[in-house]
């Protein structure tokens, strides 16, 4: 069996196609991960849905911000459309099983035996694996639930910045949800930042990227993240970073990760500039 996790395609349905023709998976046997976006920004989010959709049990996937986005445009009133790159996936006859299905992927996978965790962004320097897993259930839960559309519209915002077990409501799963969708630097107090986007040589001195805070609980298990395209891949101990920035006119990146790790990439033909 072999596992490949696959970087941010957002849209880009032709590269994620090639990409697939250059793994060749069994569809028996082999598993597909995806980081989250699997849609937004590219030219055919819908198309990018029904085919990870129709993968069935091969495919895992986490949700990404960009994920969380459609979901609110399609359950949640009144969200300010940024953009139409998701009218397709709204108007689309198969659109309430699609969002069915996008709702209940979950914001973590954890495989203990590959000592892997999944998330789209990052994760809270506190949390560990465990934790960090059972926190996104709470998250999960309430996406499946009949709540999803209130959450959804108030999961917008940059606070609380700061993780404590004591927060509750919608200021917990705003936390959560941040946490493991949007982080890429944090405070060196732990606080999470949420405006430096940029590679990590052009952000603030108070700032760090999230996987070199000091004492981070994860640290001892490999995380596999997308969410940067200015981080671009990384590989170093038990850190895969796989946003290759293929909606950018880089690369849809997948990594074999059920043993030495291998690379595959294929070209993008660039969608955005800025």
């Amino acid at each position: 069996m072999a596992i490949y996790a696959i970087g941010d395609v957002q849209g880009c349905y032709n590269e994620l196609e090639a990409l697939l023709d250059k793994i060749q998976p069994d569809s028996e046997r082999d598993e597909l991960w995806f980081v989250g976006d699997l849609v937004n920004r590219g030219p055919h989010s819908l198309e990018v849905l029904r085919l990870v959709r129709d993968l069935g049990r091969q495919a895992v996937v986490t949700l990404g911000n960009h994920d969380l986005h459609l979901l609110a445009l399609a359950l949640a009133e009144k969200i300010k459309v940024r953009d139409h790159d998701l009218d397709a996936v709204l108007a689309a006859p198969d659109r309430d099983e699609l969002i069915d299905w996008l709702r209940r992927r979950p914001l973590a996978h954890y495989r203990p035996e590959l000592n892997t965790l999944m998330v789209h962004a990052g994760v809270a320097p506190q949390w560990n694996p465990l934790q960090t897993v059972k926190l996104a259930r709470e998250v999960s839960k309430v996406l499946k639930g009949e709540t999803a559309p209130a959450f959804l519209k108030a999961m917008y915002g940059k606070k609380p910045d700061y993780w404590s077990p004591e927060l509750s409501g919608k200021d917990r799963l705003r936390f959560i949800t941040n946490a493991l969708t949007r982080i890429r630097m944090c405070h060196k107090d732990g606080r999470l930042d949420f405006d430096a986007k940029g590679p990590p040589a052009d952000a603030p001195k108070k700032l760090r990227p999230w996987f070199e805070m000091p004492d981070r609980a994860t640290s001892s298990v490999r995380v596999v993240f997308g969410h940067w395209s200015a981080l671009g891949l990384l590989q170093q101990d038990n850190l895969l970073g796989l946003d290759t920035g293929c909606i950018w006119g880089r690369k849809l990146t997948a990594a074999r990760i059920d043993g030495p790790v291998k690379i595959v990439a294929v070209k993008s033909r660039g969608y955005r500039s800025v």
